[in-house]
Parts: C-alpha cells; structure tokens; sequence
C-alpha cells in the first residue's frame, strides 16, 4: 500500500470573475525548506505530511497545516479535493477551505539532514521556510508538478454552482 499523506489548500477570492476565469483566486502554498529546494522553479506546495496509522484524514491535514506553519488551520468549512499520486507513489489527500489567513512568522517543524552529503556533519532545516498567498496563475507555475492536479480540482469545485 502506498504511503499517505494528508494537507491543506487555503484559497481566498475576490469573487470578481476575470478574462482567466479564474475570479481573482489565491491560494496558501508553503516553499520547501531545505538544501535540496533552494534553486528550484517549483518548491512550493501544500502543507503536508504523513498519516498516523488509524489517524483521521481530515484531522491530519489540520495537524500538518499546524506543524508545518507553526499556527493552527484557521476556521473553515474544509472539503476533501481528492487523492493525488505523486511521482514517489505517495498518495495525498488534500482539503481546500476559503480563509483570509496570514501569519506574522512560519514557525515550521525541522528535519535533520547530513549536509553536504558525505561530509558527516549533520543540519537541522524547517520543513516549510515561507508561505504565501499566490495568484492562481502564479501558483500554476511555483507548486510542485505532483500538486498541479490540486489546483485543477479546486477550481472545478469553484466552478459547481452550489460552491
């Protein structure tokens, strides 16, 4: 069974639709701490991370959201995206909630890493360096391409009339 993962896509809108069709969308995306992030076009993506055994899908990704940003999911009427595979077979589960959010400071969670490889010194690096509010068409091109499909699904759910 693959492994899972559990995350949050905060969006806002304006609710003014636009020539995109996008209605002035923004999404909350996290940029990938790390050595192995710095230069890349696309290191930023969801707050994420991996399911507890028996854990709650929904309470993960608040959980995640938590420890990834160092403040809790803000209220919203979270709805599940969908599964999304990612190229490493890891499957995440993904919940979008409208909020207007916003943090002084991300307070992430570390990991350790022996950087540069081989050299037996040890690093300690936050999981998420930044976040930010992205316009939908600039977050199209900053996330990671395994979460593309989650923008796609956002915006359809968006597009249903009952949203």
């Amino acid at each position: 069974m693959p492994e899972r993962s559990a995350g949050i896509l905060l969006y806002r809108t304006d609710g003014d639709g636009d020539a995109a069709g996008d209605g002035d969308v923004q999404v909350w995306l996290g940029h990938m701490g790390g050595p192995f992030w710095r230069r890349r076009p696309r290191a930023w993506g969801i707050p994420k991370g991996l399911l507890e055994p028996g854990e709650d899908e929904r309470e993960a990704a608040l959980r995640e959201f938590a420890e990834e940003i160092g403040a809790p999911a803000p209220p919203a009427d979270y709805r599940r995206l969908g599964e999304f595979r990612q190229s490493s077979g890891k499957v995440v589960v993904a919940f979008a909630g409208m909020t207007d959010f916003t943090v002084d400071e991300v307070r992430s969670n570390t990991f350790t890493l022996e950087w540069p490889r081989g050299s037996g010194v040890i690093r300690e690096y936050p999981e998420i360096d930044e976040a930010r509010w992205f316009p939908l068409a600039e977050a199209r091109e900053a996330i990671v391409s395994g979460q593309l499909p989650m923008l796609a699904a956002l915006e359809a759910s968006l597009a249903e009339p009952s949203r």
